[in-house]
């Protein structure tokens, strides 16, 4: 297939996806920046192998939904393992366990003598990065002869350490089960997931490194409207924020991923700034003498469980090891990198425009709500943050409550004392940090009711009014 004819396949699948986008960067220009090449020739070809490539069972950012009664972490390994053949070239090898007993295992995979260190999940919640090294193992497994699995098996050697955090992530939280971060355990090594990530690197000395995360789905594209899909950094080596040569790979090979995904996501990538944290395991890495990448996910409006960005962070993944196979990342220009803006300040999650709250025992009163929620792709777990005049608060969704009133919703609190007499109902509180315990209504009493938190369709794309 020619170079020309593969891109113009790759801009027809890319429409897929674009149409989720489409709605947010509808409302600002794109951004002007150095000329992007084309994507590497392979992608298009790979692109239309995704769907036999993605891994099933893993449908489910927490891993759960699966009925194999597994917590989310084992369920993972439960998908995993059987694409982690040795007739495949893959070594398991359980290197350590976490503060609670689960198994931290290393896998590596092909010959070259370029060593490249991937890890996932250290943030329990931040699944995205391990849903596509599932798709990247099925890949490299099922696909020997495709020639970017010969580039990598002949050139690197690729070591992998999935779910660094499983227990948090049984508990779908950030932290570990002590409660620590362990992105900003790299210094102490306090706890042994962070102890085993450290040893796996000294043992592994890799030239290239891979910080695989997640980022809260309300971050902007700079100061635009634009929501961010991808952010990737070069982190810096130490405070003075210099580019030497362990760097400047790292720069090329984020412009590499660049490149890739430009043509599905232009305009919804982004970049971290690249203030050093001396706690961190990607700037530490970075110090270390690894060329360190970190790739967070993002969110796409309308995809709560990540699917579309699985596919996207596989894609930009393998373009970056193929470009580390291939040496093509060498000379690609930093511009490529540098001109993406910064990440901007994250939006709140809904604001609710121009209602009246009718709160018992209270004169009625005109407020917009802002409201942020536990699980924001999901939207649920709502909390109240502001209340008041708000119209410069800008949020990923609003409703516009114009002529409707809001009204507490009733609830019963739980009883203490078995065979107790059950609880009268009361009104729930609207007040900052409370729960999103409301609906609107027609009328001051709530008889007529037309919306609630819980009606917001998570598939949806903003913006999201209540039905009238």
């Amino acid at each position: 297939m020619s170079k020309a004819r593969a891109f113009v396949l790759l801009q027809t699948l890319a429409a897929c996806i674009a149409p989720a986008l489409a709605a947010d960067a509808a409302t600002t220009p794109a951004i002007e920046s150095a000329p992007v090449p084309p994507p590497p020739a392979w992608l298009a070809g790979v692109d239309a192998m995704y769907d036999g490539l993605r891994v099933p069972g893993l449908e489910r950012r927490d891993f759960s939904g699966s009925g194999s009664g597994a917590d989310g972490p084992e369920h993972w390994w439960q998908v995993a393992t059987p694409l982690l053949g040795t007739g495949a070239g893959f070594r398991v090898e359980e290197i350590g366990r976490s503060a609670e007993g689960r198994p931290l295992r290393h896998v590596r995979w092909g010959k070259g003598k370029t060593p490249v260190l991937l890890w996932s999940q250290m943030h329990g919640d931040e699944s995205t990065g391990s849903m596509a090294l599932a798709d990247l193992f099925r890949f490299l497994g099922e696909h020997p002869d495709h020639p970017v699995t010969q580039r990598l098996r002949a050139s690197t050697t690729l070591h992998f350490m999935p779910m660094v955090n499983p227990d948090g992530a049984a508990r779908f939280q950030r932290r570990n089960a002590q409660g620590i971060d362990l992105n900003r355990d790299a210094r102490m090594l306090a706890t042994p997931e962070a102890r085993a990530l450290k040893a796996l690197f000294d043992r592994v000395q890799p030239a290239y490194g891979f910080n695989l995360h997640d980022q809260q789905p309300g971050y902007r594209v700079g100061d635009s409207a634009r929501g961010t899909a991808i952010a990737l950094l070069a982190p810096p080596s130490g405070p003075t924020n210099t580019v030497d040569p362990t760097r400047a790979r790292a720069i090329e090979v984020a412009a590499s991923i660049r490149i890739a995904l430009e043509p599905y996501i232009a305009g919804h990538l982004a970049r971290w700034d690249d203030t050093f944290n001396p706690r961190a395991f990607g700037d530490l890495t970075a110090q270390w003498g690894s060329s360190t990448i970190l790739i967070e996910a993002g969110a796409i409006e309308g995809d709560p469980q990540k699917q579309q960005l699985r596919k996207l962070y596989f894609l930009g993944l393998l373009a970056a090891l193929d470009s580390i196979a291939s040496g093509s990342h060498v000379g690609v220009p930093h511009a490529l990198y540098r001109e993406l803006p910064e990440n901007g300040d994250p939006w709140s999650d809904l604001r609710i425009d121009g209602g009246t709250l009718a709160i018992p025992g209270q004169p009625h009163a005109r407020a917009d709500l802002l409201l942020e929620f536990g699980d924001p792709l999901a939207w649920r777990g709502g909390s109240i943050k502001d209340i008041g005049d708000l119209k410069e608060r800008p949020a990923r969704r609003t409703v516009d409550a114009r002529g409707l009133f809001i009204v507490p919703a009733m609830q019963r609190a739980p009883s203490t004392t078995a065979g107790a007499a059950e609880a009268p109902e009361t009104p729930c509180r609207i007040e900052i940090d409370a729960p999103a315990c409301f609906f609107l209504a027609r009328d001051p009493q709530g008889r007529d009711r037309v919306w609630s938190p819980d009606d917001i369709d998570p598939a949806a794309v903003p913006s999201h009014d209540a039905d009238r």
